[in-house]
């Protein structure tokens, strides 16, 4: 779930700039055009499905608002944010369609709060679960295939595609982890807030907004969750290499 609440001017600014960045590199390099292209399939399944997921987990706990708004479907026009998906695209990190919940529908058994909390990490967890599924399938043709797979042109696509739905999925599971608004992670840490460290994350919430959004324009929110992003990969593909 990522959701703006300031002037999406700003925001539209920010990723015409990031674009126009984007393509001129990939004019003056033939080589990135071509892994942009094999990484769109991995950004429809990330999004597709960390969306899927905090639709279903919320209709697990009582609230009946994504399926009645249809989100609760793999199919990726469901989900896809036009201007989140260019910024998973071409600036490595993105976002889809805000799923819609009403936390006053949760069953009565958990407070909203952790609800909320629940539902937010719905998200990022299926992103590093799909991350195991198609490590493990990477390794399973590997292992059945060999490593002359990779010496045709159709079989290193396949590899390469796989291996960037890894890293896409990895990459908007760490990213969305991130405690600040809008991404899930400033309701995930809400349940373990004291209250008042909880109120004054709320009261000032628009400053972390901002605070984002300059991590975001300068590059230190990558930078920053870079070398999680690849030791958690790193990690993901060392356990099922040794598993397979």
């Amino acid at each position: 779930m990522f959701n703006f609440s300031f002037d999406r001017r700003v925001l539209y600014i920010v990723i015409a700039i990031l674009v126009v960045i984007s393509l001129t590199n990939l004019m003056t390099n033939p080589g990135a055009l071509y892994s942009l292209l094999l990484g769109i399939p991995g950004v429809l399944v990330a999004i597709t499905f960390h969306e899927f997921a905090h639709g279903i987990v919320a209709y697990k706990l009582g609230d009946n608002t994504a399926k009645n708004e249809g989100r609760l479907s793999l199919n990726p026009f469901a989900h896809l944010d036009p201007i989140g998906t260019l910024m998973l695209v071409f600036a490595g990190f993105g976002w889809g369609k805000p799923v819609h919940v009403n936390p006053s529908n949760y069953t009565r058994k958990i407070s909203m709060e952790k609800g909320e909390a629940i539902v937010s990490a719905a998200g990022p967890i299926m992103n590093i679960l799909l991350a195991f599924v198609f490590a493990i399938i990477y390794f399973v043709i590997y292992k059945f295939a060999g490593s002359e797979i990779l010496d045709s042109t159709v079989g290193w696509v396949i590899m390469q595609i796989i291996a960037s739905t890894i890293a896409t999925n990895v990459g908007l599971g760490v990213f969305n982890l991130i405690p600040l608004p809008p991404l899930d992670g400033s309701k995930i840490i809400m349940p373990f807030l004291p209250y008042k460290a909880k109120q004054w994350f709320i009261n000032n919430e628009q400053i972390f907004y901002l605070v984002f959004i300059v991590l975001w324009i300068t590059g230190l929110a990558g930078r920053i969750i870079s070398p999680a992003i690849t030791w958690i990969a790193t990690g993901i593909m060392n356990i099922c290499s040794f598993i397979l």
